[in-house]
């Protein structure tokens, strides 16, 4: 279980660093830094996902659940402004369009690693 969590972790960090080479307004200092990240989004995404989720059950609904990531976006938006210089990130569109692609790699690296984790 602890394993997972930090698999999860560090490949979240993988994560935003290639979001972090896609986009010009979305910085990462370093490694060190996307790790820090990925640790503090888990937290708020145990903590302030779903309280935000709650707040917003009805638009979610409507939209078939592509809220989830304006939430998404506003928890990475939380989250930099909790790192200081270290991470920056220009504007909210390009925090929705983060959110988005971190979904899809995290996905994409979750189904790679995950038979060799069990």
């Amino acid at each position: 279980m602890m394993l997972r969590w930090i698999v999860s972790i560090i490949l979240n960090a993988v994560a935003l660093i290639a979001v972090a080479q896609l986009f010009d307004s979305f910085h990462l200092d370093g490694f060190g830094t996307a790790l820090l990240a990925s640790l503090i989004l888990a937290v708020l995404n145990v903590i302030v996902k779903p309280i935000l989720i709650l707040f917003t059950l009805p638009i979610t609904i409507l939209s078939l659940g592509l809220f989830l990531f304006i939430i998404n976006a506003v928890t990475l938006m939380i989250t930099q402004a909790l790192m200081d210089a270290s991470f920056v990130i220009n504007g909210f569109g390009t925090a929705v369009l983060a959110a988005i692609i971190l979904s899809i790699i995290n996905l994409l690296l979750n189904s790679v690693v995950k038979d060799s984790i069990r």
